[in-house]
């Protein structure tokens, strides 16, 4: 039996995935929880081979739930539980480590087949969201830098504050500041400036 952990505070939902997961012979649900707080505090208790994450959490979100899993369980798939197939969050949860998604509007036969799917080495996304995927990776290549850190990067080069490129992106400041501090070590630059002449110089943004 391969174990999975349910993060969704909908209890409803929660209850749902739970029992049709626990319905199967190849899965077990080994904890159920509504925030990732509480997931992460457990992982070495519950020992998840797929973690099944909702994206709008109260406290850390999804995505960053993701990126925090993935630093101390890095052979965890986490598979996204959302209501908004071509969401950007969606995409940057996969860019934060998540293997696919699914929307909440699943069947029983789609879920099991995508935890099947996500043990076999497939990743369940639609066809929008690879692309994005795709398109992301080609970015890196010759950047190195994400799409949500080109995002800030552009907005930087606005004149926009920490604080208002938080607010266009729906996304904390100390977020930001982390985006930030990552683009000045790809880039190999210590300043907004020197950030912003050499994305222009390399047609970035």
């Amino acid at each position: 039996m391969k174990n999975v952990v349910v993060v969704e505070d909908n209890k409803t939902l929660n209850t749902a995935f739970t029992r049709i997961i626990n319905s199967s012979t190849k899965f077990q649900v080994s904890g159920s929880y509504d925030n990732c707080e509480d997931a992460i505090q457990n992982l070495k208790e519950d020992l998840p081979d797929i973690v099944l994450m909702d994206i709008q959490l109260p406290g850390i979100n999804g995505v960053e739930g993701t990126r925090k899993i993935k630093k101390v369980a890095p052979k965890t798939n986490i598979l996204i539980i959302t209501v908004y197939e071509n969401s950007e969050t969606v995409f940057d949860a996969l860019c934060a480590g998540a293997i696919g998604y699914l929307t909440k509007n699943t069947t029983s036969e789609k879920l099991l087949a995508a935890l099947e799917e996500v043990l076999a080495g497939g990743a369940p996304m639609s066809i929008h969201i690879a692309k994005m995927v795709v398109s992301s990776f080609k970015k890196t290549i010759h950047s190195d830098l994400t799409s949500r850190e080109l995002e800030v990067l552009t907005l930087l080069s606005k004149g926009k504050s920490y604080r208002s490129i938080a607010e266009v992106l729906f996304i904390s400041t100390n977020t930001i500041k982390f985006h930030i501090k990552n683009i000045y070590d790809k880039l190999q630059v210590k300043s907004k400036e020197e950030a912003i002449n050499k994305a222009n110089s390399q047609n970035l943004i």
